[in-house]
């Protein structure tokens, strides 16, 4: 385990780390279903912190797993059974999903995590003992998130109501430590094989909202093929379709090898990209169920639950390509036009769409966004070199 190489040809995604993105999808999909069920039954702040907090414990293991990954796999004996034990981790978090949004107990959930969490400990004393070149960076961040582990474990005696800023404060600690850590050294992560790591997640997040809009729409379909559900398919595919576009339109890991400076922002910025596009599933879900039989939220709120994480995911694609010289719509002032666009009609539903109508109608204006970037005269980013790491 001593450092992969930074400009190693043709770096690809490994089956332990596909195996390991899927059970990371089973936690995602549990996740969005409870978000789906708070919403619909009218519990949307409810739904979104406990969503949120969940999710963030979901991202950052599984992102500590990949960028150490890009740097230290040597998908040998010992590296396969510690990422066997963070699967593990992973699917207690997932099995204790339903507690932490019904009761507030996040006891099971924060087993998983700090499960997962632990086993990064293990890799990271074992490169810290295997490449003497980085260890005093290896053993900051075992250092880190082994202290961070210990008040996660202590914030559990904490009263639910009041769980809120010291789970903040926790989250900033645990997202800290990498930047701590590598202010005495640079890990060797590959710029390609870290943009395809983010864009696969990126096809599984998007593939749990094809799956949720479909089993939500079978009860409507099983009464008879009426045009709402096909409006609600047809709506849903179509918003799914032009997100991938946009999110896949320009090459990513020439750009991010050109500016690895940014590393933290692309990595860190993820967090919220990741859950909105699982929330767009959740709110399809909503949208599907609202067919089949009358739900407590209000038409507006289904349409929102679709159209809010759509437009941060407009947002943040934008803001997350835009400083590598990728972003899929060059001008701006299109975006913010497309994300006003999607709010409106979003909230629409009830008062002027029916609520099929509005998802078709929230899935125009990221379509709009695609057709406007493949006729744009601007040309495609040229091939970066990957730069020499800074070590």
């Amino acid at each position: 385990m001593t450092g992969r190489d930074v400009d190693q040809h043709e770096r690809a995604a490994t089956p332990l780390e596909l195996l390991f993105d899927l059970a990371f999808v089973v936690a995602v999909a549990q996740l969005a279903a409870s978000l789906a069920h708070d919403v619909a039954d009218g519990h949307v702040a409810h739904g979104a912190g406990s969503y949120a907090m969940v999710f963030f414990s979901i991202w950052w293991a599984w992102m500590n797993f990949t960028w150490f990954a890009s740097a230290y796999d040597t998908d040998d004996v010992p590296y396969r059974l510690l990422a066997l034990l963070q699967m593990a981790g992973v699917l207690v978090l997932a099995a204790g999903v339903p507690a932490a949004f019904d009761d507030g107990d996040f006891a099971a959930v924060t087993a998983g995590y700090v499960l997962m969490r632990l086993a990064m400990v293990a890799q990271w004393l074992r490169a810290a003992r295997e490449d003497p070149a980085h260890r005093a960076v290896a053993l900051r961040y075992a250092l880190g998130t082994a202290v961070v582990q210990v008040a996660w474990v202590a914030l559990l005696a904490v009263s639910p109501e009041v769980r809120v800023v010291p789970f903040v404060v926790l989250a900033l600690a645990d997202v800290a430590v990498p930047v701590w850590a590598e202010r005495h050294g640079v890990t060797t992560w590959h710029a390609g094989h870290i943009a395809e790591r983010y864009g696969l997640f990126t096809l599984l997040v998007l593939g749990e909202c094809v799956l949720a809009a479909s089993t939500a729409l079978q009860p409507a379909i099983a009464e008879g093929w009426g045009a709402d559900p096909v409006l609600v398919g047809a709506g849903s595919l179509a918003l799914v379709f032009s997100l991938w576009w946009l999110y896949f339109r320009r090459p990513i890991g020439p750009a991010l090898a050109g500016h690895r400076e940014l590393a933290f922002l692309w990595g860190y910025g993820h967090y919220a990209l990741f859950a909105a596009l699982a929330a767009v599933g959740a709110g399809l879900e909503v949208a599907a169920e609202s067919l089949a039989h009358p739900v407590e939220a209000p038409d507006a709120v289904v349409g929102l639950a679709v159209a809010v994480p759509t437009a941060v995911v407009l947002v943040l694609v934008w803001a997350l390509h835009a400083p590598l010289g990728a972003a899929p719509v060059r001008r701006l002032a299109a975006v913010a036009v497309a994300v006003v666009a999607v709010l409106v009609l979003g909230a629409s539903a009830g008062s002027l769409l029916p609520v099929p109508w509005a998802v078709v109608a929230v899935a125009v204006a990221p379509a709009a966004l695609v057709a406007l970037s493949v006729l744009s005269s601007d040309p495609a980013p040229e091939r970066v070199r990957a730069a020499p790491h800074p070590r």
